[in-house]
């Protein structure tokens, strides 16, 4: 990576832990890794599929990237023009603690939050969009096409960078039925935030529900399926109806001049 080039260049711990727990969180899923090129402002992380295909999942800023390699908590397992980084067993363990305290913190914030609903959400473990995609039909194709899989993991980063920022009044369902700003200038937890409303309006409630339940909290489909009064086993059903409508909004974004996560 590209070394800094002053003191005042280095980002204070509490930046560092908030996008480690994001980073990390992320490249503890299977097949996943960072990839820096010299010179870029922005590392990628990717996850290789079992077929070889890779989707991006998420984006970080190279110096906290380099932060992270510094603390031993992910190190570079492919060298050449794109260096590529994983998890370590210090990263792991980094993980564990750092959203250990972001849950401590959250209780101390709302002590009357529902304990059940915490447990219901994976930590550590594989995300629900990450198993499912693996998931084939009877006919042996995938049960999510790649850019529902796609669209999925670019709400959930969304999600993730805004959540750095404040709740928004009435919690993240509020976003379902928001007014969205146009101001397209937007940026950081602010923008990803107006992005994210923009994503879950234009799905609306049910829809935008289980996108923001499965692949932004992490919450597992029967628990939904629960929640929300549905049959069993029609979570998934609903689930694959909303990524289709997701892809096509992010589409339609992109074609808009909304580009690419920002």
């Amino acid at each position: 990576m590209t070394a800094l080039t002053t003191a005042n260049d280095w980002p204070d711990t509490t930046a560092i832990d908030d996008e480690a727990r994001r980073v990390l969180r992320r490249l503890v899923e299977p097949g996943a890794c960072l990839a820096v090129a010299e010179g870029m402002e922005k590392a990628v992380i990717v996850r290789e599929g079992e077929d070889g295909n890779t989707i991006r999942t998420g984006t970080v800023d190279s110096i906290i990237a380099e932060s992270m390699a510094l603390r031993d908590w992910i190190a570079c397992t492919a060298s050449g023009r794109v260096l590529r980084y994983r998890i370590t067993t210090a990263g792991r363990t980094a993980l564990k603690t750092l959203l250990a305290a972001s849950e401590n913190e959250k209780a101390r914030a709302s002590s009357d939050e529902d304990a059940d609903d915490r447990r219901g959400r994976p930590t550590v473990a594989e995300s629900p969009l990450s198993m499912l995609a693996r998931r084939r039909d009877r006919d042996g194709s995938r049960f999510l096409a790649p850019d529902m899989v796609r669209a999925g993991e670019r709400l959930r980063e969304e999600f993730e960078i805004a959540s750095m920022g404040s709740v928004p009044e009435g919690g993240w369902e509020a976003l379902l039925t928001a007014s969205v700003p146009s101001d397209g200038s937007l940026r950081g937890a602010e923008g990803a935030q107006a992005r994210l409303a923009a994503a879950l309006a234009d799905l609306g409630p049910g829809l935008g529900d289980i996108v923001l339940r499965v692949c932004c909290q992490l919450e597992g489909l029967e628990s939904v399926e629960k929640r929300m009064g549905w049959a069993a086993r029609s979570g998934k059903i609903v689930l694959r109806i909303a990524l289709e409508r997701l892809a096509r909004h992010f589409e339609r974004e992109s074609v808009a001049g909304g580009g690419l996560i920002g």
